[in-house]
């Protein structure tokens, strides 16, 4: 081993191990494949040279499109809903400012990855700010959402399935049946695998979403108005708040997307083409769909749709549905995969039996605790509102904050403070502190009324008795 190796040695995040000097971008303007000097010798896959299975791989128009098919998903189908609770004016500037807020964070989780080389998922970096506990907090709320998630795509198709044959069948069978596919999607070990197959997923629903609202304009509700603003309880409002919320849900995963970029530096461009395209597409779709359809729009809002246009728009959204749930598995799956392995570069970066035996073992029991939770657990839709505020709250929103505060305060920052340490560094760029300070609290007031608000949704579908049996049809 050389002096330059030794010197940048590779560590997992749970080893206590100084910066290396030259590792952030501000020390060093210094970029190696788009990113600091140092970067890549401390990163979670190390040097992959002469690798059989070579994880960083991906260029920035691939994960924007890996980005897009993960969050651009059913989320959408709640937003006209959403919509009609609060009114048009209301509906339209809470899904744009949080389109805004969601490319802010996204900006300021990038930088956090490039500072931090050693992360590959949320749990790592609570390691980070807050050591082991907090790591495995992140960690494990990382593991529940993506499985909640998982089941909530499995769901998707379910619905999707019983329009298309006319529920023929049992639901729970619909569910099982497209869970296969969905199981041997979420099978390949690096994400470049998937991310050929998330091009058509992008473009289904975007076909889809064009399609329902020209079929809601061709065939407008006939009691159909718009108010401008409407007034809710908190109760109401917040639910339509939480909807266009876990539209955005999809940071948690990006950790592991940049950790299999070839240039971690260009992700800031695939975040920029997420929201962009996201936010318009949200805002265009709420509005026409709510406009045409007026208050009694369904969430889904595909299912508001007469019966041949509900077939057709979601069979051409079935792809994306079907990539998304293999995308959220694949990633409770990896986290635990490289936890496993990052210390053992064999079976991490070779074909060996123990190595696919076990990624096998944690896909398998990644989709098959997605399906069991969806079909078996009669509140699980709920139970996916009750995770997204406990953990995507925090994720796409809250702990970003906590993200810029650390590193501004360990003379990592960026911009204007690069360089600076401890309180000096916040005070010198006040107006980032007070917005980050902003940002955690706002994924703190979220997470608290979004939990209150999915604990009453559950109470209240006892108290009206809508509540199914497990495992029912």
């Amino acid at each position: 081993m050389s002096s330059y190796e030794k010197k940048f040695e590779y560590r997992g995040p749970a080893d206590e191990i100084a910066e290396p000097e030259g590792l952030s971008t501000v020390r060093s303007r210094d970029l190696v494949d788009g990113a600091p000097a140092g970067y890549h010798d401390r990163d979670v896959f190390g040097n992959e040279e002469g690798a059989d299975i070579k994880y960083k791989t991906l260029s920035w128009p691939l994960v924007a499109v890996l980005m897009i098919a993960e969050i651009v998903s059913n989320g959408m189908l709640s937003l006209p809903a959403a919509t009609a609770v609060v009114g048009i004016v209301p509906g339209v500037i809470l899904i744009v400012f949080l389109g805004l807020f969601a490319l802010y964070t996204s900006l300021v989780l990038i930088d956090f990855k490039i500072n931090h080389p050693e992360v590959h998922n949320m749990g790592d970096a609570g390691k980070i700010l807050g050591g082991p506990i907090l790591r495995e907090i992140l960690a494990a709320g990382t593991v529940i959402f993506a499985v909640c998630a998982t089941g909530s795509q499995l769901l998707a198709g379910q619905i999707a399935l019983g329009v298309l044959s006319d529920n023929k069948l049992c639901l729970m069978w619909y569910t099982g049946i497209f869970a296969i596919p969905t199981l041997l999607l979420s099978f390949p070990r690096t994400l470049d695998q998937l991310s050929w197959l998330c091009i058509p997923s992008c473009i289904c629903i975007l076909v889809a979403g064009v399609v329902g609202m020209g079929a809601a304009g061709g065939n407008p509700a006939p009691d159909r108005h718009v108010d401008v603003v409407r007034s809710a309880s908190f109760y109401n409002a917040f639910v339509s708040i939480t909807n266009p919320v876990f539209a955005y849900a999809g940071h948690f995963m990006f950790f592991i997307l940049i950790s299999e970029m070839k240039q971690p530096a260009d992700a800031k461009k695939a975040a920029w083409v997420l929201q962009v395209f996201a936010t318009t597409f949200y805002t265009v779709f709420a509005i026409v769909m709510y406009v045409y359809l007026g208050p009694s729009v369904q969430s889904p809002a595909f299912s508001s749709l007469p019966t041949k246009w509900a077939k057709a728009t979601y069979g051409i959204a079935l792809p994306n549905f079907l990539i998304a749930g293999s995308l959220y598995s694949h990633t409770a799956a990896k986290l635990f995969f490289i936890r496993f392995f990052r210390k053992s570069r064999d079976h991490l970066h070779k074909h060996t039996v123990l190595g696919w035996a076990t990624w096998t073992i944690l896909i398998v029991l990644a989709n098959g605790a997605a399906f069991v939770l969806a079909v078996g657990v009669p509140i699980f839709a709920y139970l996916v509102s009750i995770a997204a505020s406990l953990f995507a709250s925090w994720y796409t929103y809250g702990i970003a904050g906590a993200f810029w505060l650390y590193d501004a305060y360990h003379g990592m920052d960026m911009d204007r403070v690069k360089g600076m340490y401890g309180i000096r560094a916040w005070a010198g760029s006040p107006i980032k502190t007070v917005i980050n300070v902003a940002t955690f609290a706002a994924g703190a007031f979220i997470c608290v009324a979004g939990t209150y608000v999915s604990i009453k949704l559950i109470v209240d579908a006892y108290d009206s008795g809508t509540v199914g049996a497990p495992f029912a049809c």
